[in-house]
């Protein structure tokens, strides 16, 4: 069962690129400390990612995974949407449609 507060929601915004990426890592790793088993990915204010961003997503996943923390997605943008599918992002990360869809499975399940 799984309760909302083992939820971290980080909230994105701007691009998510080399200068950015940084900063994202540093927070994955701050969460690792927290002890929560879900992290929420909000990309609704992210405008643009590129590959060093995509990079930093593929990392922060390992390194939650390790620490058994599960890395979702929400609200991603067809420019995100499109680099995911075409790098087959897709395929590994779970994206859904909002935080609301989140939220509902989420419910669902406990």
């Amino acid at each position: 069962m799984i309760m909302k507060e083992q939820v971290k929601v980080i909230k994105l915004s701007g691009n998510l690129n080399a200068t950015t990426s940084q900063e994202f890592r540093q927070s994955i790793t701050k969460i690792i400390e927290v002890g929560v088993k879900i992290v929420l990915l909000d990309f609704q204010d992210v405008t643009f990612m590129d590959s060093s961003g995509l990079g930093a997503l593929v990392l922060a996943f390992k390194t939650l995974r390790a620490a058994d923390i599960q890395l979702v997605i929400c609200s991603i943008n067809e420019q995100v949407r499109i680099l995911f599918e075409l790098t087959n992002m897709d395929k590994i990360f779970e994206v859904f449609p909002s935080k609301e869809a989140f939220d509902r499975v989420l419910l669902s399940k406990s």
